[in-house]
């Protein structure tokens, strides 16, 4: 069976045309014939609402993910901490299914634990508070009804807000809590995690209630893409 292919933490804009160009060429080249392509959280570095599909970067992205599905790849997609407006009509436009927040799939006979991962930071509380907040969907419909240009200015504070929180944080609070991750293990039964969101490209060897567990780190596209290939037998980063 084909191996599956997963990235996070992409952040495209229109600022960043070399990682644009290096999604497509995954879309249309590696991910070609893979069982799924799972793109979990931060695909984009800002997204508004599925009303940002007209806009031509969000238009491309989606075209490309369908014209992948359309090949015989699966493509699945979870919400980031920069996407948690990605709804169903950004999904069905891309020819994808849309997950919860976290997932078990049967990966080659390893049921695999799928999150973004920005659930798992919990030393970080006020990330938490802000996060509690916008998964309450009263909020997020509220913030959807604004007008899109409103909305558009809303993402600049929070991006702005998101820049000084994180400049003044404690690196370790940034990252997972070792506690969160066996707890997560432990409620969905499963030896193996697969996150992305603290950018910390990694493979860790965990024991869970005498269980040994692994947990992989997908890395960011700030600077260059890259994705995790799991087949039958192994588990490897590879650049796009």
């Amino acid at each position: 069976m084909p191996p599956a292919l997963f990235i996070s933490d992409l952040h495209l804009a229109p600022q960043r045309p070399e990682l644009i160009e290096a999604f497509h060429a995954l879309a249309r080249g590696r991910a070609r014939g893979a069982a799924a392509l799972y793109v979990i959280g931060d695909l984009f570095d800002a997204w508004l609402g599925d009303d940002q599909v007209k806009e031509p970067l969000a238009a491309g992205v989606a075209a490309a993910l369908a014209g992948l599905a359309a090949s015989g790849t699966s493509v699945y997609l979870q919400r980031g901490n920069r996407d948690f407006l990605l709804g169903e009509r950004f999904a069905k436009a891309a020819g994808a299914t849309l997950l919860a927040d976290a997932v078990v799939h049967d990966l080659h006979g390893t049921p695999t634990l799928i999150m973004h991962g920005d659930q798992l930071c919990t030393d970080d509380i006020g990330y938490q508070r802000f996060r509690s907040y916008w998964q309450d969907p009263v909020h997020r419909s509220r913030l959807l009804a604004m007008p899109y240009f409103a909305r558009r200015g809303v993402a600049a504070l929070f991006r702005a807000g998101s820049r000084h929180a994180t400049a003044s944080k404690p690196e370790q609070i940034m990252d997972v809590n070792a506690d969160a991750v066996a707890a997560a293990l432990r409620e969905h039964r499963v030896a193996r995690l697969i996150h992305g969101h603290t950018h910390r490209p990694a493979r860790h060897d965990l024991t869970v209630d005498g269980r040994a567990c692994e947990r992989f780190v997908l890395a960011d596209w700030y600077k260059t893409g890259s994705y995790l290939e799991v087949a039958k037998d192994s588990v490897t980063s590879r650049p796009v």
